[in-house]
């Protein structure tokens, strides 16, 4: 991996760990990365962080079922719900294809350059 492109994942990855929207289980895959970099398990380790980006990413039709549903309404409450699904669709017909959160929004830049990294 480019010296440059390194140091653009490693700032990315701290900031993805400090966003209020981020999954243990990715923080975890993120302090684990971060550790392995730069010894013998940096290349098994990349494997591992890209995999859970990949599966943590929220899909933008995934968050407006979400939102929709019951349980949204439970985790968001009913009128933030409500607005998460608007916004939801507002940025869809916009283009996008996942999640703005600011989690999903720094994945989506780590995964930007995804055939750099590995």
């Amino acid at each position: 991996m480019q010296k440059e492109v390194l140091s653009y994942v490693i700032e990315r990855t701290h900031q993805l760990m400090d966003a209020p929207t981020c999954s243990p289980e990715t923080k975890a895959a993120a302090q684990a990365w971060l550790d392995a970099v730069g010894t013998d398990q940096e290349a098994a380790e990349t494997k591992k962080y890209i995999d859970e980006l990949e599966a943590d990413i929220m899909p933008i039709d995934t968050l407006i079922g979400f939102a929709e549903s019951d349980g949204g309404a439970q985790v968001f409450g009913a009128e933030k719900a409500k607005e998460v699904a608007a916004h939801a669709k507002e940025i869809k017909a916009a283009g996008a294809k996942y999640c703005d959160c600011p989690a999903c929004a720094i994945v989506a830049e780590i995964l930007d350059k995804k055939a750099e990294i590995i």
